[in-house]
């Protein structure tokens, strides 16, 4: 019997450990196949108008985001962008609808291009108030949650609102810092 119980024992020991192995190789590979390109949210992100200089009428400026210490996501090529209290001036995006997404990580940065004419005409100027930009993600990947919708005060003087000129282009989402006059 002495015998027979060991064998039992033994049988039992690989069994459980067995199972230990299968489950740790199934954790494993769930874990492996988990992805690792996650959208940016507003909370992982900090947001600013960057202003970028002028020169013949025209104004450029940016949105600059950078991740949070810690964080890591990927910001879509191009984001829908938006204007408060500047009826008469639209945006129109450059970015071509296949442009590439951009990774942020940990303090890095990446922009969004504005560029619009300043000098008003028959149509005269408005400023906006406020340009908002929508993340494309609200939950992270740890679960927290955010309003998608960014608000940034428009700070950088006032837009051409006549119909020939009344468009500030935005482009692509840009790796990098914005660039500054």
């Amino acid at each position: 019997m002495t015998t027979r119980t060991n064998i039992r024992r033994g049988m039992t020991v690989l069994l459980v450990a067995g199972a230990a192995a299968g489950a740790t190789a199934l954790t494993a590979g769930t874990a492996g196949a988990m992805p690792t390109d996650f959208h940016c949210t507003s909370g992982q992100i900090t947001s600013r108008l960057v202003y970028g200089g002028a020169g013949a009428g025209g104004r450029d400026a940016a949105i600059e985001f950078t991740a949070k210490p810690g964080e890591t996501c990927t910001l879509p090529g191009s984001l829908p962008i938006d204007l408060v209290g500047a009826r008469d001036v639209v945006l129109s995006s450059d970015a071509a609808p296949d442009a590439p997404s951009v990774e942020i990580s940990d303090g890095s940065s990446a922009y969004i291009p504005l560029h619009w004419s300043a000098i008003g005409s028959t149509g005269g100027q408005e400023t906006p108030l406020a340009i908002t930009v929508t993340a494309p993600q609200e939950t992270s990947p740890r679960g927290d949650t955010s309003d998608p919708r960014i608000t940034l005060p428009w700070n950088l003087g006032a837009v051409n609102a006549a119909p020939e000129s009344h468009t500030i282009r935005t482009g692509a989402t840009t790796a990098g810092a914005a660039p500054t006059v």
